[in-house]
């Protein structure tokens, strides 16, 4: 039976602020006023002031992120080991808040998603601008479901396969990272599925445990931030805790 750890209080769910700023490098002891430089790098945009850089990111509207953030703590580390700090981030974009469903059976998600992806191509999203993420391979054949019942063409990633114009994106969470869409579906987030059940079993001590808990977590966190303006999280009861958080 799957052991469920309790949460450290680092992971507890908490109010998240809309409008905080970033602020890293050594602040300097002058009163002088320093020149505000402004950068664009990517999707963040910087200010240097002598030492200290203040920033803002906008991948995902702020009803997006504010409850994607509930999933992780402050300081996250992801399935490398490699740490970043979310303190600080900025939307600049305004969107709907994440859609958490839970259905009955796959064929039921796949219909419901294939409907929500059909509304967003009415509504004049193009193809190459929705993603639909999946934790495993196995679980490719729910993502190719909905995409069918979308009606549209998809392509599958892969380390060789890219996004490909006028076709939905379909990944594993481990290919999430650098993308980016306009709206993400994230679906198959079964119990047993988040956190994935055999890296459960596989573990030694609480520790351990823990880990896999921060990983997975980090996985889900990941593939929903790739929306940038609109997120669907879907999964079959008994569905993942995981979309507890994201539920609030």
């Amino acid at each position: 039976r799957r052991r469920t750890p309790p949460l450290p209080a680092a992971l507890q769910p908490r109010p998240q602020s809309h409008w905080t700023v970033l602020l890293t490098g050594e602040v300097p002891s002058t009163n002088k006023k320093a020149e505000a430089q402004p950068r664009l790098e990517g999707t963040e945009l910087s200010w240097w002031f002598g030492k200290s850089r203040w920033s803002a990111q906008w991948r995902g509207a702020r009803t997006v992120r504010s409850q994607v953030h509930r999933l992780l703590p402050v300081a996250i580390a992801d399935v490398d080991g490699n740490e970043e700090s979310r303190r600080g981030t900025v939307s600049v974009f305004n969107g709907p808040a994440p859609q958490v469903d839970v259905f009955d059976s796959p064929e039921e998600e796949a219909e419901a998603v294939g409907a929500w992806l059909r509304r967003l191509l009415g509504d004049g999203v193009a193809p190459h601008e929705l993603g639909i993420f999946v934790r495993t391979p196995a679980l490719m054949k729910r993502a190719r479901a909905a995409a069918k019942a979308a009606g549209a063409e998809f392509v599958e990633l892969s380390d060789k396969v890219e996004v490909t114009e006028g076709r939905i994106a379909l990944a594993t969470m481990h290919l999430a990272k650098g993308l980016e869409f306009r709206a993400v579906a994230v679906v198959a987030c079964d119990d047993e599925v988040l956190p994935l059940q055999e890296r459960i079993e596989a573990v030694g001590d609480d520790a351990d445990l823990e880990e896999v808990y921060d990983t997975e977590r980090h996985l889900l966190y990941v593939a929903c931030t790739r929306a940038r303006e609109r997120l669907l999280v879907s999964g079959v009861d008994p569905a993942s805790e995981f979309l507890d958080d994201l539920h609030g």
